[in-house]
């Protein structure tokens, strides 16, 4: 299926590992120019070099920048002062007893999985409206309307991410501009499996049984019992950026296997 992504340029903030870089592959394989973002030079360079080598016809380049920062951004900005389609991918998770949470911890959460993604979109939407055509994308999590209560500082933040799409989705009616978010659920990612390398790491369950044990008894209620895959999620985010998406304004967009319990 040609999602029409041909040298569309896609800025995908946290794109050299997890679920970013995975979306930069799919959205590569279906011709289009990715810009790659992590903090490192070196990551950068290996992901862009990656993808030209097995997507030659396209035009990956890289932005090192750590974007949580204004410097990072305005290096950014002047790097990339426009593209057709921004995913704001970066963010920051981790398990915390909500006791022992440092109002300096609530801060950076909401700093890096909140403001961040929203001064890129306020830089990059006005430019999208004026070409009338482009797409804005936030990748939040299933804890965004179902938190498990293992980490409330991230539940915070992806529920924001929620409010803020759907705010910025109003300022694109009538037009071929969309804002939308996408809440994945558990994923396995670098992130998640070092999460559960170190809640199994003293137990006696074998290492292969490790992600049915975590899906049977900390996210019980999902449907497939098994850990997302990166590129599941980059392969459904390429399609909601491609032009043929355009029916899809404002939406939060499941993709939790059917974690989420839907109420008719």
């Amino acid at each position: 299926m040609d999602l029409h992504l041909t040298h569309k340029l896609a800025l995908i903030t946290g794109s050299t590992k997890g679920i970013g870089k995975a979306i930069a592959f799919e959205m590569a394989r279906e011709g289009a120019d990715v810009i790659i973002n992590g903090r490192k030079q070196v990551d950068v360079d290996n992901v862009v070099n990656e993808i030209k080598s097995n997507f030659p016809t396209t035009n990956p380049q890289g932005a090192p920048a750590d974007i949580s920062e204004e410097s990072g951004r305005k290096d950014l900005f002047d790097k990339f002062p426009k593209v057709d389609i921004l995913v704001n991918n970066m963010g920051i998770f981790q398990p915390m007893e909500y006791f022992d949470i440092s109002d300096k911890t609530w801060e950076k959460f909401f700093e890096i999985n909140v403001l961040a993604g929203n001064s890129l979109a306020k830089f990059y939407l006005p430019k999208m409206l004026d070409q009338d055509f482009g797409r804005i994308i936030f990748i939040a999590s299933e804890e965004a309307v179902m938190p498990s209560g293992e980490m409330p500082q991230y539940s915070m933040t992806k529920s924001m991410n929620l409010s803020l799409a759907k705010s910025l989705s109003k300022l694109t009616v009538a037009t071929h501009v969309t804002v939308n978010t996408i809440m994945p659920g558990s994923t396995l990612t670098e992130g998640v499996s070092d999460m559960i390398s170190e809640m199994y790491k003293d137990s006696d369950i074998p290492k292969s049984d490790w992600e049915a044990d975590f899906m049977k008894n900390h996210r019980s209620r999902s449907q497939i019992q098994r850990l997302i895959r990166p590129a599941e999620i980059g392969r459904f985010v390429a399609f909601v950026s491609s032009p043929d998406a355009s029916s899809f304004s404002g939406e939060a967009l499941r993709l939790d296997g059917g974690l989420v319990p839907t109420i008719f």
